[in-house]
């Protein structure tokens, strides 16, 4: 009895570890993303997954595609949260002046935001007008 309680548990990790994607389970702050460099190693561990049981590793690649997470970060236009913080004031107002600051400094971009008004809608439905999906 403790044998096929012992089989169980071993075969239910298995399953649940390869119905799982691989890109969303080690990089979710990858989700999101709309395209980009596909990463070689994500790519692999969901192959594997198509070698040992077709189904999972077929979920496992709709996936990370799905929701992003099989791609590269695209590193140009990267930043922490915490740096971006830095430009919203205590009320939650972001200041388009010390926002234009961080870009510049951080990723050499010049955007005219001097007239940047903030939107007053959720963070989803900014994303929606914009046409970009949410992260999840």
């Amino acid at each position: 009895m403790r044998l096929k309680a012992l089989a169980s548990v071993l075969l239910s990790a298995t399953l649940i570890t390869q119905l799982s994607a691989c890109g969303t389970l080690f990089y979710p702050e990858r989700r999101g993303q709309i395209s980009g460099e596909i990463d070689p190693g994500v790519a692999i561990l969901n192959g594997m997954g198509l070698l040992f049981y077709i189904i999972p590793g077929l979920i496992a690649f709709a996936v990370d595609f799905a929701t992003g997470a099989i791609y590269f970060p695209d590193e140009r236009y990267t930043l922490a949260p915490e740096r971006l913080n830095q430009a919203v004031d205590a009320e939650g107002q972001v200041d388009p002046l010390k926002l234009k600051a961080i870009l510049q400094q951080d990723l050499g971009l010049q955007l005219p935001l001097e007239q940047a008004r903030q939107l007053s809608h959720p963070p989803a439905e900014q994303l929606a007008l914009l046409g970009l999906p949410a992260r999840g």
